[in-house]
């Protein structure tokens, strides 16, 4: 009886102890304005639970044509509601499990001090030759910006300046190396906490632009991996709201 007593016991030591090996891992992509935070999201869920986080940023639009062509992402966080919803739609993600975690802000930002006025002016003033904006097929950061535009009345005049990015994080690219002296990015590409705001910027007022609603899904690679589901149930803690409002978006 002794032995049996003194076995079970390690027995259970054995498993409290091997609890870490039973982590999961949950592959997510990320709409790329959203990369920064989910990293910091990523690390603290990790610390949190011990399941691995295998992030990959890019443009919505992009990930929507992966999926659909079948790439094994797990998790969807897109820069918008449309998508997560088609997803659904065509049976490629879980109904029932969309949920906006974060509401997005636009930012016309240069590097250059002063250069951006706090009422967008220059966009009708034009002293700028290029202005970096992201695909607005492909990118909801970059649908926002044109609407914008056209809002302001411009947008048939700075046509032949803009510089399309791929994402929103190469429009910011395009600005931050110098290659458009200005252009629309996410707020929280330029607000990062613990660092100082560079150049001169103007936050576009939501009057001028659809909402950017930014939507999670569970994708249906992912229904069966209770690592996306905690990775999504997570989300809507306090822990990573915190980290979300820091970056500058609404929840």
């Amino acid at each position: 009886m002794l032995f049996r007593w003194i076995s079970s016991v390690g027995l259970c030591i054995a498993l409290l102890g091997a609890g870490p090996a039973w982590a999961g891992e949950v592959q997510v992509a990320v709409a790329a304005n959203f990369a920064a935070p989910m990293a910091r999201i990523a690390m603290a869920f990790q610390a949190s639970g011990g399941h691995a986080v295998k992030l990959s940023s890019g443009a919505t639009g992009k990930f929507h044509a992966q999926i659909l062509a079948g790439a094994p992402f797990e998790v969807l966080l897109a820069a918008d509601e449309r998508t997560p919803a088609l997803l659904i739609d065509s049976g490629h993600a879980v109904a029932g499990s969309r949920f906006t975690y974060a509401v997005g802000r636009l930012v016309l930002w240069s590097v250059t001090p002063g250069l951006v006025d706090d009422q967008g002016k220059i966009l009708s003033s034009g002293n700028f030759t290029h202005l970096a904006v992201a695909n607005p097929r492909t990118a909801p950061y970059g649908a926002a910006a044109m609407q914008v535009l056209r809002a302001r009345g411009v947008a048939e005049a700075l046509a032949p300046r803009l510089v399309t990015g791929e994402s929103i994080a190469q429009a910011y690219q395009f600005v931050a190396t110098g290659n458009a002296e200005l252009g629309f990015v996410a707020w929280s590409q330029v607000a990062v906490p613990g660092r100082a705001l560079a150049g001169s910027h103007w936050r576009v007022p939501d009057s001028l632009h659809a909402p950017i609603r930014q939507d999670a899904v569970l994708l249906q690679a992912g229904a069966g991996n209770p690592a996306a589901q905690a990775l999504l149930a997570y989300l809507k803690t306090d822990a990573a709201r915190e980290i979300i409002r820091a970056f500058g978006y609404e929840t």
